[in-house]
């Protein structure tokens, strides 16, 4: 049975980075910031540089098994954390990232770093984390007293090998993921080609010709997380090209709205207001069955006239670096966010290849489809997995 160890017995040093100014143009050492640390490691293209004399890089320059951890972030990010392994060979803490430096006669760095990753850590960081407008901090007097289970040296190194173990599958399950997910822009290209250019001759017709009905910007009703009978999609629920419904929300829609805001298999609805330039224009196909689902006041509504152009290829062409060029040709920006109206985007010229040829297109992408959604299942499994074993030692 492992002992409970307050953290701050666990370290033998504690402390904010240096508050020395910053520069992107690479004059000095690396310097770590919230950012290089944001995914759970040290993102080397994430730093900025910092010039410092012999003996304030000697104090500041990170040691092997130093870990950075996020004590002033929003409430979703703050607790990450990431070890320093060495790489870059020299990188100086920089200012809003605390370093803990393992006391390594009683815990072994990445054994302390899985726990700081744990469910019951990073719990217990938001629920003592001091709340302002956009920003949470933590201060180290609250940090130090998190307890955490320390056996002995040779069990902290068997755990850490069973949970690295783990993670390790998780990662291989997300490269061969994004792998798989590469395929349907490069088939795009490859059976329509670039649509910046052209090359295969299509006709190039204006988007607002090939809809079967024009665009329709979604409700204003506000959403609750808790009742309603519709499903209201929202910006947050397009990821990386695909609908995600874990953060659902749901709405009733009165009687003589449904017709205008209900969504049907195969309409395409798309980031129409956003914050974000990346983010304008991401679009999913959806398919809600006989499930009742509805859209936001960010989003747009595109049914198109599929004897002529299917979704899964305007999509395709959306996503593509020609597509999107052409795409932002029609784009807005105004004081705090970007826009694209219905009128806008019947503007966008599409090149428009035979519906024989889109169809063959369209059970190519079914069946990566499919691959993915495997790979998914796969994915989610080795992740629960890790997050069982990670809670399971830390409890």
């Amino acid at each position: 049975m492992s002992n409970l160890a307050l953290l701050s017995s666990l370290v033998s040093l504690m402390r904010n980075g240096s508050t020395a100014e910053q520069n992107q143009d690479g004059r000095g050492l690396p310097v770590s910031r919230i950012e290089t640390i944001a995914d759970g490691t040290i993102n080397i293209k994430k730093v900025r540089y910092v010039e410092l004399s012999n003996s304030e890089i000697k104090h500041w320059q990170l040691l092997p098994g130093d870990i950075l951890l996020s004590h002033i972030n929003s409430v979703e990010h703050i607790g990450k954390s990431a070890i320093y392994s060495g790489l870059p060979e020299k990188l100086i803490h920089g200012m809003n990232l605390l370093l803990l430096r393992p006391d390594t006669s009683r815990v072994i760095p990445e054994y302390l770093h899985f726990g700081l990753r744990s469910s019951q850590v990073r719990s217990y960081i938001r629920a003592r984390c001091k709340r302002a407008v956009n920003q949470a901090s933590i201060n180290q007097k609250e940090l130090g007293a998190i307890e955490i289970p320390i056996p002995p040296i040779t069990q902290q190194i068997a755990v850490v090998d069973i949970l690295s173990r783990a993670e390790g599958i998780v990662k291989l399950r997300r490269e061969a993921q994004k792998k798989a997910a590469e395929i349907i822009p490069a088939l795009f290209i490859d059976m329509f080609g670039d649509p910046a250019t052209n090359p295969k001759g299509w006709p190039v017709i204006p988007l607002g010709e090939l809809l079967s009905e024009p665009p329709i910007l979604g409700t204003m009703i506000k959403p609750s997380a808790d009742s309603g009978r519709w499903l209201d999609l929202r910006v947050a629920n397009i990821q990386g090209g695909q609908l995600t419904l874990v953060d659902k929300k749901w709405l009733d829609l009165p009687e003589d709205q449904i017709a205008r805001f209900a969504l049907c298999d195969g309409d395409i609805v798309l980031a129409r207001a956003i914050g974000s330039l990346d983010h304008l224009g991401k679009a999913v196909v959806v398919h809600p069955g006989n499930e009742e689902w509805t859209f936001d006041s960010h989003l747009m509504r595109i049914r198109l006239d599929q004897s002529r152009l299917l979704p899964e290829v305007l999509k395709g062409f959306l996503e593509s670096s020609g597509g999107r060029e052409a795409f932002l040709k029609h784009t807005r920006r105004s004081a705090v966010q970007f826009n694209i109206n219905g009128k806008e985007i019947r503007k966008i010229s599409i090149p428009l290849p035979p519906i024989s040829r889109q169809s063959l297109y369209l059970e190519r992408v079914q069946a990566i489809a499919s691959v993915l959604a495997q790979q998914s299942t796969a994915t989610e499994k080795s992740q629960a997995t890790f997050d069982a074993l990670l809670a399971g030692f830390f409890q």
